[in-house]
């Protein structure tokens, strides 16, 4: 018997924004039509009108724990997800201890079991620890990475015969290596030119866009010499350089890439907001009529060449750091305002494949000191969605875009899909985002819920949710987190071998409460 009807509420079906009613049952979709007529439900959501997408991936998470909690939890950190419309994440490996071998990842995993209030994925680090990864791929690591090719935070940063080694047994596991692609040799050299340069930019230009550009090229080459070659996804990419270099390997190699742009093939999807061309596009279902499709078939396993952005990459650039000052120092770093333009060029146009967060929190007395001695990271992971659906609003991209680089590619790309990720369609799990598009909103450091208290959009415009589900359960109600810590599932990788020692209690979640709170 179905568990939840959520009534009138709007869905982009078939390129076109279409009242709909959507059917839940055991955390999963099960049907979506124009209206539904159920008796004996548990639950009955009225949407009043707001549109409903997926609920977004961030695929690029540092929540900080375990070990450096005072700057974020997986309480916190996944509460300040919900809030901003992201029902799953994949946390990546940079904390105390690092997830570099078992130890490290059941004590991770430990943590976000009892405290994560929305499903995650858990990366493998990669460092001279080779000998490992095929562990941490046993455990149920999502993929490999961020591997650092540059020094960051963490100190994970490996040189390229290890980077080489690394790839060729990540190859041969079928995984995705997830790369941190900055050139070592050249942040050193231009930290050493600029010594005594204490400017609010000079942390760009200690790490150009050359910096980035080189470490792609480099990296592809050493990929693409071994035995197996791995399926490489480059986070963070800030540089139109970077990206041209991605797409001509990918064009040389004859790559199947099935996370372009699906958009481009049909035209943009209808505009959000605008009613009255709702109200006159053809198609419309007819009563109980269903307009759900078939749930697509899981792509074949293929190399793989991807790439994701961030927020701060396509909103912010050098232009903020008088601003922003330390605030706005991350690893890679701001970049001037025409890359900043062609980074959502690239975006619209399908050459970039995805949107995520490099949610990297830093309390404001880390920040708060000089440029060269300040921690790079920003939060960002309440604020991807509603950033990017007011981007839609301004008509910078598409609503079906956006869709796509914030839940199906990311579900795509690191195998999420298998486990029920990423489509509002029936047989995935019921994660959804509802919002109302002309709720335009000031983003403000105090309304939201990270532990660090700050954001460098502090002032910028963002359409918050009004509702987030994870697996048909309201985890945001629009005003609090409703449920309680440990609602979060963990999505294990493909290559997590079923031996039950992550069957283990994880003991009692309200043990915390006081760090927590």
């Amino acid at each position: 018997m179905p568990d939840v009807l959520i009534k009138n509420v709007r869905l982009l079906l078939d390129h076109v924004l279409t009242p709909a009613e959507i059917l839940i049952e055991d955390g999963r979709v099960i049907g979506i039509s124009k209206e539904f007529r159920v008796s004996n439900l548990n639950e009955t959501i009225d949407g009043k009108n707001a549109i409903a997408i997926p609920a977004g991936i961030d695929a690029h998470v540092h929540f900080r724990d375990p070990g450096m909690t005072y700057k974020e939890s997986w309480y916190t950190g996944s509460c300040s997800a919900a809030a901003g419309g992201i029902a799953t994440v994949l946390e990546h490996p940079n904390t105390l201890p690092p997830v570099i071998d078992k130890s490290g990842f059941n004590e991770k995993l430990k943590q976000a079991r009892k405290k994560s209030v929305i499903d995650f994925g858990i990366n493998g680090g990669v460092t001279n620890n080779l000998e490992k990864l095929s562990e941490l791929w046993d455990l149920g690591a999502a993929c490999f990475g961020e591997i650092f090719m540059a020094e960051s935070t963490g100190g994970l940063n490996i040189d390229e015969k290890t980077l080489g080694s690394a790839l060729s047994k990540i190859g041969k596991l079928g995984a995705v290596a997830a790369i941190h692609a900055e050139d070592d040799a050249l942040r050193l050299l231009n930290e050493a030119l600029l010594l005594h340069d204490q400017s609010d930019d000079v942390h760009s230009r200690i790490r150009p866009n050359e910096c980035e550009e080189i470490a792609v090229r480099k990296c592809l080459a050493i990929n693409a010499s071994g035995a197996v070659p791995a399926n490489l996804h480059f986070c963070h990419i800030s540089t139109p350089e970077a990206v041209s270099l991605i797409e001509a390997e990918r064009t040389k190699l004859k790559l199947q890439n099935p996370f372009k742009n699906e958009s481009e093939k049909t035209g943009n999807a209808e505009k959000i907001g605008n009613t009255e061309n709702e109200k006159n596009k053809k198609g419309s279902s007819s009563k109980n009529e269903s307009v759900s499709t078939s749930s697509q078939v899981s792509l074949p396993t293929l190399r793989r060449i991807t790439c994701e952005v961030t927020p701060h990459h396509l909103f912010l650039s050098t232009k903020d750091c008088g601003r922003l000052k330390t605030f706005g120092k991350m690893n890679p770093p701001l970049r001037d305002s025409k890359s900043a333009s062609l980074m959502m060029n690239a975006l619209n146009s399908g050459m970039i494949n995805a949107v995520a967060s490099d949610h990297a929190p830093h309390r404001s007395y880390e920040k708060e000191t000089a440029m060269k001695a300040a921690p790079s990271g920003v939060p960002g992971v309440e604020t991807l969605m509603p950033l990017l659906l007011a981007a839609v609003r301004k008509n910078m991209l598409s609503l079906e875009r956006m869709v796509e680089v914030t839940s199906r590619n990311p579900a795509r790309i690191f195998d999420l899909e298998r486990v029920g990720k990423g489509f509002l369609k029936s047989g995935f799990d019921a994660d959804i985002l509802l919002f109302h598009p002309k709720e335009i909103t000031t983003i403000k450091a105090k309304n939201l819920h990270s532990r660090c208290e700050w954001t460098p959009y502090e002032g910028m415009d963002g359409i918050f949710p009004v509702m987030t589900l994870s697996r048909g359960d309201v985890v945001w109600d629009g005003q609090q987190i409703i449920v309680k810590k440990g609602h979060g599932k963990f999505l294990a990788g493909a290559g997590k071998k079923e031996d039950g020692s992550d069957l283990e209690d994880w003991g009692d979640a309200e043990e915390d409460e006081e760090e927590e709170e």
